[in-house]
């Protein structure tokens, strides 16, 4: 059986690495799997950039011809937005090899239209992060269009300009005719797939992103916080996610209102943040990590931590609580989205009610007065890692629904 993972990229972005890690799962465990990609950023053998010469040259400008049309929609929401709109060889280069699945992943930055998609003639399965697939342009929602089809009555109040979503759905529903296998990787964004107008009846199926957990696994907290030098007489406290302190979906401003109620209960602290370099008045007890490039790095870091912070206001999955995990570190998060599905309530770490600040505070507190009793819940983080998210596990699922499309 010989698959084909299609993504943008290879290493840019949690999306592209969702897709580099399945296929690496894929061809651990035995599966002819090769990742096809617009822009190729590592040297692994079983990844194959399209683009040639002037095609490669050109590929920037498809993005920014696209985004000039995007402009004219007016709205509130900054999340990325996608119309999928130019053609490609894409469809051509897949009907002419010798796949027997095509398995698509991150395809947006006007790699595949969405009239692409269409023209693909073999077996594919779709694993998805977002909920750009069954929504108009946008990566994400915060109204419910998507469930009710998107009509000129229930366009949101703080849009104007081109519906650009209207236009990109339309378009979805025109081409997109005949199901596709739909992989989410969790419950909840599997839910969105079934309830939303446009793939309501498609197949869906949850299965995690795959964590390599021989790389992520936990190394000596002393050490670990020597290397990366913060105190080791303070209970470490990590948050980290690409310029997350300036999103509102990663709930910075969350995590800094439950900071403020554990100074109650906790002594002190420390607080590392990895994804974005220091700005030029850093509180005193924070250590700012800047961008990190390598999962070893990372690894280091997950490991110094006494408590892996999570305030997102949506996630599909939830790497870096995953990865946390991994690494024997307990997670406090809001029970929302796909970190219900990483995180088990009082095991592996604290789910807090939705937005609460002070239960997320609490969390916190609790985390830090378990570790000082005992290492259970390093030990149960690990195991859900190990169990759910390796590559073993998750290679096992994928490989049931190659065999049952291509049957």
């Amino acid at each position: 059986m010989k698959v084909f993972n299609i993504s943008y990229s290879d290493n840019s972005g949690g999306a592209a690495r969702a897709a580099y890690r399945i296929n690496e799962a894929m061809n651990q465990n035995g599966v002819d799997s090769t990742m096809h990609v617009n822009l190729k950023l590592t040297d692994n053998i079983f990844v194959k950039q399209i683009y040639y010469g002037l095609s490669k040259r050109l590929l920037p400008f498809r993005s920014s011809i696209v985004s000039l049309i995007s402009r004219l929609l007016k709205t509130s929401n900054p999340i990325i937005h996608s119309p999928a709109l130019l053609p490609s060889r894409w469809p051509k280069y897949i009907n002419n090899s010798d796949a027997d699945i095509i398995h698509l992943n991150w395809i947006n930055a006007e790699m595949l239209s969405i009239a692409d998609i269409r023209k693909i003639n073999k077996p594919i399965i779709w694993s998805i992060v977002d909920m750009w697939a069954f929504c108009g342009a946008e990566h994400l929602s915060s109204d419910e269009r998507w469930k009710d089809g998107y009509s000129s009555n229930n366009r949101p109040s703080d849009e104007s300009g081109l519906d650009l979503n209207r236009w990109t759905w339309q378009r979805k529903v025109k081409n997109w005719q005949s199901p596709i296998q739909i992989v989410t990787p969790s419950r909840w964004l599997a839910e969105c797939v079934n309830q939303s107008k446009l793939m309501h009846s498609w197949p869906v199926t949850v299965i995690p992103n795959p964590i390599d957990i021989n790389i992520f696994q936990p190394i000596d907290k002393k050490i670990a916080k020597a290397l990366i030098g913060v105190p080791q007489d303070k209970p470490l406290i990590l948050f980290g996610a690409h310029n997350g302190t300036a999103s509102f979906h990663k709930g910075f401003d969350l995590l800094e209102e439950s900071l403020s109620k554990i100074s109650k209960l906790i002594d002190d602290y420390s607080v590392a943040i990895f994804g974005q370099s220091s700005p030029k008045e850093p509180q005193n007890n924070f250590h700012y990590l800047g961008h990190l490039h390598d999962d070893l790095s990372l690894r280091v870091i997950y490991s110094a931590a006494d408590v892996m912070v999570v305030p997102s206001r949506q996630e599909s999955f939830g790497y870096s609580a995953a990865e946390a995990h991994a690494c024997g570190t307990p997670v406090v998060a809001f029970s929302i989205g796909g970190l219900k599905d990483v995180v088990d309530h009082r095991s592996t770490g604290y789910l807090a009610e939705p937005f609460n600040t002070s239960d997320f505070a609490s969390g916190i507190e609790w985390i830090l007065s378990e570790q000082r009793n005992g290492d259970h819940l390093s030990l149960n983080s690990r195991k859900k890692a190990v169990d759910f998210f390796s590559y073993e596990s998750v290679s096992k699922e994928y490989l049931k629904l190659y065999k049952s499309l291509k049957n």
